[in-house]
């Protein structure tokens, strides 16, 4: 997430490539190197347009801290920068504006100021902080997280809706099932491999549900090494200082021939455009020949009519709910997993509700889902407990209670402060405690205001997830089915002594934040787990 707002720092340079395209053919034949004017006439014109808007509108901006000249707040900035706007908002309140290389940056603080903008104001606050290499070549702008706020997007964005909406996402719920079962099964039978495992089952369960292919049953397999390499380009390409064109925007233009890292991104989207259009097609022939099964693709084939799509773009939609998908219900579930090792009374609460309602002779299904209100508000405290936001970009100037905030302005939502807003959570807020989303008689409360279920870990406005409704189902049933099965703990070291993980140990790969990697103890929790996983096996379908 850093990674992204670290950007913002290259959209400075449009301004100078805007202004340079304009005068260029002003400039005189004179003696002395024509690009040496150039650049005086572009900073002159450029310096003093900032200096008469910063005129105009700085005192009407939000407050924040004090930065340096030219580079702004930049330096107080990091890849945990979270912690550090929480600081901010104690200090300055619930709308922080900091500038970064002359680049306005909004930080939001509170569940109703974010919903004010970024929900009840959607239309102009729906874009996204311009990537050049790794949303703009490396997937030509059709990757539908990063993608810019224009006609594709928004018909993507509406298939994509159309086909995960909540009533649609109940035709997976076998893929679902059959996925938790083997899940724990795979985790019991071999506990240091379970982060592996939970990604193999992640990647398995979406790849069904959008491409309706047969069950992953490898980690190694080369379909997860794919959609991996692919995250790890973009997570590269959108790292700041990564590449020149961020800051020379002009280099975009730049012919492949003179331009490796042009020419490399370029092959990369054609080589990654050629294998999800070729997974789309599968699923299209399938449809022509009559093979009706549930799957996001077919249903967007079914009607790719209403939608306006091409196949290259649907292709891509179809990719972006795959690898996206797969790559963050994995992480929650590595935040559930930290959780239940730090937190033994939760796991025991959940453990009695399933004993009491599921008993032991079966596995869970999504049938007791409305019988265990403290298991799904289990799953909503594990998508409240660590998570952060993806920035937003303001396409016209707005107002909002007397602050100026001038177009362009990144908008960037303190997810993680908002989740653990001791006024709306308790004083307990940093804390792993499902019971803040129960009433007194055990059964879940409705939403708080201005969130998704009790937290805003799901994004905002145009931008909300549209898988978060399969995202809930997933998480559902694979937390049902891993303690139901099994007890979780930490390892001891040799002196018998429990090794516990630090929740404040984490990676932030610009995609997705988790805990870093930490081993647990994952024992059945019952004589008969295994004997009842393998006639689970058997009714869910076999690999």
């Amino acid at each position: 997430m850093m990674g992204v707002i670290h950007s913002t720092i290259y959209s400075a340079q449009d301004a100078l490539s805007t202004v340079a395209e304009k005068y260029l053919h002003l400039l005189p034949r004179v003696p002395y190197p024509k690009w040496t004017l150039l650049a005086v006439l572009t900073s002159v014109i450029y310096i003093s347009r900032q200096v008469s808007a910063y005129r105009n509108f700085t005192r009407f901006l939000p407050p924040g801290p004090r930065g340096l000249p030219i580079v702004g707040n930049l330096f107080q900035l990091n890849l945990d920068a979270w912690h550090t706007f929480a600081e901010w908002k104690e200090q300055y309140g619930p709308l922080v504006h900091i500038s970064v290389a002359g680049q306005s940056i909004l930080i939001m603080n509170t569940h109703k100021v974010t919903a004010d903008l970024l929900d009840r104001r959607g239309p102009i606050y729906s874009d996204r902080p311009r990537f050049i290499v790794a949303s703009e070549i490396l997937t030509g702008g059709l990757l539908l997280v990063f993608a810019q706020y224009n006609d594709i997007w928004r018909r993507m964005r509406r298939a994509g809706h159309e086909g995960l909406n909540k009533t649609v996402s109940a035709d997976f719920y076998p893929f679902q099932q059959r996925e938790a079962v083997y899940l724990v099964d795979g985790m019991l039978k071999d506990p240091k491999l379970w982060n592996q495992e939970i990604g193999r089952a992640t990647a398995s369960m979406v790849f069904s549900a959008v491409y309706d292919k047969p069950p992953i049953i490898s980690a190694q397999d080369p379909q997860i090494t794919r959609a991996n390499e692919f995250i790890a380009r973009l997570s590269d390409a959108a790292f700041p200082g990564a590449y020149y064109v961020e800051f020379f925007t002009w280099m975009k233009y730049l012919p492949s021939s003179i331009a490796k890292w042009k020419c490399d991104a370029e092959e990369w989207f054609r080589k990654d455009s050629e294998v999800f259009e070729g997974l789309f097609l599968e699923v299209q022939d399938r449809v022509k020949n009559g093979e009706v099964r549930p799957s996001f693709a077919a249903n967007l084939i079914r009607d790719s009519d209403k939608y306006g799509l091409s196949d290259r773009e649907s292709a891509w939609l179809a990719a972006s709910l795959y690898t996206a998908g797969s790559e963050t219900t994995a992480g929650v579930l590595n935040w559930f997993m930290l959780a239940m090792v730090l937190y033994s009374d939760v796991q025991k609460k959940i453990q009695e509700e399933l004993d009491a309602v599921v008993g032991r002779d079966r596995a869970p299904s999504f049938v007791d889902r409305e019988h265990l209100p403290y298991l799904q508000a289990t799953v909503r405290e594990t998508l409240r407990w660590n998570p952060v936001g993806l920035p937003h970009q303001l396409t016209q100037d707005d107002w909002y209670d007397g602050y100026f905030i001038p177009k362009g302005t990144i908008c960037v939502p303190n997810v993680w402060s908002m989740n653990r807003d001791v006024e709306v959570y308790g004083l307990d807020a940093s804390k792993f405690n499902p019971r803040r989303f129960l009433d007194e008689e055990g059964q879940l409360k409705p939403a708080l205001a201005d969130t998704k279920d009790g937290h805003m870990s799901y994004g905002f406005g145009r931008r909300l997830c549209i898988g978060r409704h399969v995202a809930n189902n997933s998480l559902f049933i694979d937390i049902a089915c891993i303690l139901w099965a099994a007890n979780i703990g930490p390892v001891h070291d040799s002196q018998g002594k429990p090794m516990t993980p630090i929740a404040s140990d984490i990676i932030n790969d610009g995609i997705v934040v988790r805990p870093s990697p930490f081993d647990c103890s994952i024992t059945p929790r019952f004589p008969e787990v295994k004997i009842v996983l393998a006639q689970s096996k058997e009714s869910v379908g076999s690999y």
